[in-house]
């Protein structure tokens, strides 16, 4: 990865702001100005015009001394790890593997991950351990 001596994590938001290069030329510039007039993005080419705040209702954390991650996703440390937050009127729980806010519904019990993305990572457990279990040994 030819870096220009920012951070791994900067360089992938660098990449995520610019819309990962690529497709045909001048298209994708036109397509970020836009999105950036409809959004209210940059004022005037003098940096971000607001602050990053925590997306949960109610929530002002100033996000702009957070790692990251959490800048990255707009959540705060405290509703990242909470079991129920409040968006958009609704209760939610903030999932550590789609790094997305869900319906409480979706998750098991006090867990972190929604059933979907852990049913697909206890699936390629149930892999690894079978091939290893039957791998690995030789049967006499």
């Amino acid at each position: 990865m030819a870096s220009w001596g920012g951070t791994p994590e900067e360089d992938e938001e660098e990449e995520e702001e610019d819309g990962g290069g690529g497709g045909e030329v001048g298209f994708g510039e036109e397509e970020r100005k836009i999105r950036r007039a409809l959004s209210g993005g940059r004022c005037g080419g003098a940096g971000r015009s607001t602050v990053a705040r925590c997306q949960a209702d109610g929530c002002n954390a100033d996000l702009s001394g957070a790692r990251p991650y959490h800048r990255r996703h707009k959540v705060c440390e405290f509703h990242a790890k909470a079991a129920v937050v409040i968006l958009a009127g609704l209760e939610q729980r903030f999932c550590q593997q789609c790094s997305r806010f869900h319906a409480v519904s979706e998750f098991d019990e006090t867990k972190r991950s929604c059933r979907r993305r852990l049913a697909g990572h206890n699936e390629r457990r149930r892999k690894s351990l079978s091939s290893e279990f039957h791998g690995g040994q030789s049967s006499t």
